[in-house]
This record gives structure tokens, C-alpha cells and sequence, in this order.
């Protein structure tokens, strides 16, 4: 009771402050819709031009990002990527680097995070634990419990490290596509309104095209997480979940 009382505790501020409330739809408009429309239509000599055009888009999800650094104070390694995203975005295009490079920009962020999947294995804690086996999906308590009361460690550990290959596989599925996706559209010349609407074309294109099928794979770990448990505890899939805590 006393593990639940304490996540109980830890997810009280995001539930007061309500900034996680709108942050899927704020998150999908600041970094996905409002970038592709000015890369669009303002990216023109006749309104912004190429340039500012460039600096206006990527503003807003990196002031947004700041704003999120310094008010809700969460600080994870894939967000900090993602920070770090938008400014090598921005530093290629004022370089006006060909789209070779956003390519390899593109592929390189979830590439780091699929090496860094692999490389937790290494810790006594996996990032499996952190992204799907924890108390916000999972009822951890009843699951280490059983998993103690049944002496099924060894199988756990198993379980945990084919879950975090999966895991990684989600985010390869997504560096490879975001490199497609990028070599496919990127034709024109850095540094010019062309180019800018085919970033643009690119950000809006990057939800269905990459996010979906790397959310597809993560749900596919997260599926194949709890019927492994279900194997070794015993439990029901609901009371494996964290909505039965």
C-alpha cells in the first residue's frame, strides 16, 4: 500500500498543475502543425522568406521546450534528444546543409536511443522498466510480489531483456524511416522556400508515416510484456495492470 500511496503522491503536482492534461494536443500543435504550416505557406519571399521563415517554425517547439525544461521541471533523456533535434535542425538549415544531412540527423536521435535501449541492459535497470514496466501501466507491487512468492526471477530477467530488444526495435523502425522519409523529400536546395515546404512536408508527414509504426512495435512489447508476466506470476492481465492498484 505504502508503494502505491507514494506514486499516488508523485503524480499529485502534474495533476494540480494541469500542464500534462493538454500536453498531447499542445505537444502535437507546437511541434508537428504550427512548423509545417509556416514552413508551408510563410517560408515565401513575399512573407517571412526562407530564412526567418525557418527560424519562426523551429522557435516554437524550442521555446516551447524551454518553457517545459523550466516549469514542469522533467528532465528525461528523450526529451532532452528531441530539444537537442531542433536545434541541429536549425543549425543545418542556416548552414544550408544539403538533405543528406537532415537525413542523418533525422535517423540519428532514435538511433541513439535504440543504442542506449541495448546499452541499459548493462544496469540493473533496463529502460523497459522506465518506459513500460512501471507503476503508471503495471502493478509493480502485486507483480514483485508474486514474482517472489513463485521464485520466478530468472524468468523475469529473461522476460525484461526480450522485452528490451523489442523495445529498441521500436525506436530502429523509426530511425530508419525517418531517413527514408527524409532522402525521399528532401530534393531542393538548402536555403531556399522549396526546401522549407518540403521540411515542412516532412514534419507533417512524420507522425503517420514514422510515429505510428514505431508505436505499433512499442505496443507490441508492451503486449508481449504482460502476457510474459501473466506466464510467470500466474495473474489475470487485470490485475497485472496498474488500473486494478
Amino acid at each position: 500500500m505504502s508503494t502505491a500511496n507514494e506514486s499516488q503522491s508523485r503524480d499529485t503536482p502534474s495533476k494540480e498543475g494541469k500542464p500534462q492534461a493538454h500536453s498531447a494536443v499542445l505537444n502535437l500543435l507546437v511541434n508537428i502543425v504550427f512548423p509545417a504550416v509556416i514552413l508551408n505557406k510563410y517560408s515565401s519571399p513575399e512573407y517571412l522568406g526562407p530564412t526567418m521563415g525557418l527560424i519562426v517554425a523551429l522557435s516554437l517547439p524550442f521555446l516551447y521546450g524551454a518553457w517545459e525544461f523550466a516549469t514542469i521541471r522533467k528532465h528525461n533523456l528523450i526529451s532532452i534528444l528531441g530539444f537537442v533535434s531542433i536545434l541541429l535542425t536549425g543549425g543545418l538549415g542556416l548552414l544550408q546543409m544539403d538533405g543528406f544531412w537532415f537525413a542523418v540527423k533525422e535517423a540519428s536521435i532514435p538511433g541513439i536511443i535504440a543504442v542506449i535501449t541495448l546499452g541499459s541492459l548493462l544496469t540493473k535497470n533496463p529502460l523497459v522498466k522506465v518506459v513500460l514496466y512501471n507503476d503508471k501501466v503495471i502493478n509493480v507491487p502485486l507483480v514483485e510480489q508474486t514474482l517472489d512468492a513463485r521464485g520466478s526471477r530468472e524468468g523475469f530477467r529473461k522476460l525484461m531483456f526480450q522485452a528490451t530488444l523489442l523495445l529498441a526495435m521500436s525506436f530502429v523502425v523509426s530511425s530508419v524511416l525517418n531517413f527514408g522519409l527524409a532522402i525521399w523529400i528532401l530534393t531542393a536546395p538548402a536555403g531556399t522556400a522549396e526546401f522549407n515546404e518540403q521540411l515542412g512536408r516532412m514534419t507533417a508527414l512524420s507522425y503517420p508515416v514514422i510515429m505510428l509504426p514505431s508505436m505499433a512495435v512499442m505496443i507490441a512489447a508492451l503486449w508481449f510484456l504482460i502476457h510474459g508476466l501473466k506466464k510467470l506470476t500466474g495473474l489475470d492481465i487485470e490485475k497485472i495492470l496498474a488500473v486494478h492498484q
